[in-house]
């Protein structure tokens, strides 16, 4: 689950940082000179790329979700038993001085 939280938040701080390059570059763009045509050019090739790169991490951890959750429903007893185990070793690791 921490990790599925982490990609969730990576994936938000994509779309937001995403969002604010567009407006960066509807901001900037009457300005004609050359050095800024240039910079505008490659912050639209990065927000492709880190939309790409959005969309496949989105579909990974849907497929990871659903493949955890598959698990889960077919194996029921054994899904208990292992968080059972895993939160046992957590306690005695924790209560460990």
């Amino acid at each position: 689950m921490k990790a599925e939280a982490k990609s969730e938040k990576l994936i938000k701080d994509f779309k937001t940082l995403a969002r604010d390059a567009e407006e960066l570059l509807k901001a900037t763009a009457d300005d004609v000179g050359d050095q800024a045509k240039e910079a505008r050019e490659r912050l639209a090739g990065a927000l492709e790329t880190a939309r790409d790169s959005i969309e496949q991490m989105e579909e990974k951890v849907i497929a990871g979700a659903k493949i955890a959750d598959k698990t889960i429903r077919e194996h029921p007893y054994e899904s208990m038993g292992i968080a059972f185990g895993v939160g046992l070793l957590i306690g005695v690791l924790v209560t460990r001085k």
